[in-house]
């Protein structure tokens, strides 16, 4: 009954557990078949939830390569931040969106909607692609301190080499030799050793030295 009750559901991790002992079996059988007859229907839900986020999400895809107006791309958007805050497809559109304003050189609004991702979403690899992003939008207005504390985001060990590779170009353009090296020394050993990302981060190391 075990496998009913524990699944993973894409990102978050949902555990409904029950224990029956002595007398009260046959009661505690009773409140376990209503725990899992609302279990069932809360997936349900969240499914339908996931999919009512995908084709939002779908539909600004859609509208970008269709070069619709950023008024109607932003009303997408919000609905997806307002309507499904923790779901994976209003963290993909809030990255686009954030790359796009990125290379319009609006790293203000940027920046706002970096910080909305890691307000709002919890998964490892997103967490740590959008605090790598914020450092780079950051180092791009010149806010060095906020870049470096947004590089300091804990992430799992895998993506900790991303970090410090930007970490390291926070302090390389702060003329911090010193600091910028260590970083992309680090980053270098947390990297495996057959990472394609190796050697542009050794050529970064060396033109610290």
């Amino acid at each position: 009954m075990a496998a009913h009750l524990e699944e993973q559901q894409e990102l978050d991790n949902f555990k409904y557990f029950w224990k029956s002992t002595g007398r009260w079996l046959f009661a505690l059988l009773i409140a376990a078949a209503l725990g899992y007859l609302g279990y069932t229907m809360y997936k349900s839900h969240k499914a339908s939830q996931s999919q009512e986020a995908a084709e939002v999400l779908a539909k600004i895809v859609d509208k970008m390569q269709a070069k619709a107006s950023q008024a109607e791309v932003n009303a997408d958007l919000t609905n997806l931040q307002q309507n499904y805050p923790d779901s994976i497809a209003a963290a993909q559109a809030t990255l686009m969106a954030a790359a796009t304003e990125y290379d319009a050189r609006r790293y203000d609004v940027a920046e706002g909607h970096l910080n909305w991702v890691l307000k709002n979403q919890k998964a490892p690899l997103v967490q740590a692609l959008a605090a790598q992003r914020l450092g780079i939008v950051l180092l791009q207005q010149k806010k060095y301190d906020a870049a470096i504390a947004a590089l300091n985001t804990k992430v799992e060990a895998d993506f900790e080499p991303l970090l410090l590779e930007a970490k390291g170009d926070v302090y390389a353009a702060q003329n911090k030799t010193k600091e910028a090296a260590q970083s992309y020394q680090q980053a270098l050993e947390k990297l495996p050793k057959d990472a394609i990302e190796r050697e542009l981060l050794q050529m970064k190391l060396d033109s610290q030295k």
